[in-house]
């Protein structure tokens, strides 16, 4: 299990109970969700968008969850926003509408 996996699990269970298009979540929330500090290169907007062509495992993480990541670096905040269309799970290689 990666160090991202339980940002993924939390963000499928708050899909499941919840119809608002998104969370926004602090850089602190993150990081007690996944029981370590983030990186310094989460600092930069970079390391939060999107990037179809080189998906590390953070950014997998919440994209196999159905979200983009949308980073507030000022405030520390992340919004993770309802993917639409269709998302495909490189691990599974199985497609579900988000």
């Amino acid at each position: 299990m990666g160090k991202y996996d339980a940002l993924g699990t939390f963000l499928r269970r708050w899909k499941v109970r919840n119809d608002a298009p998104g969370v926004e979540l602090s850089f602190a929330q993150i990081e007690s969700i996944v029981r370590g500090l983030l990186p310094r290169a989460a600092a930069d907007p970079q390391w939060w968008c999107m990037n179809e062509q080189a998906e590390p495992p953070h950014r997998r993480a919440w994209r196999e969850a159905g979200f983009d990541a949308i980073a507030d670096m000022a405030a520390e905040r992340v919004y993770f926003q309802r993917r639409q269309g269709p998302i495909r799970s490189r691990a599974s290689n199985d497609t579900t509408s988000g």
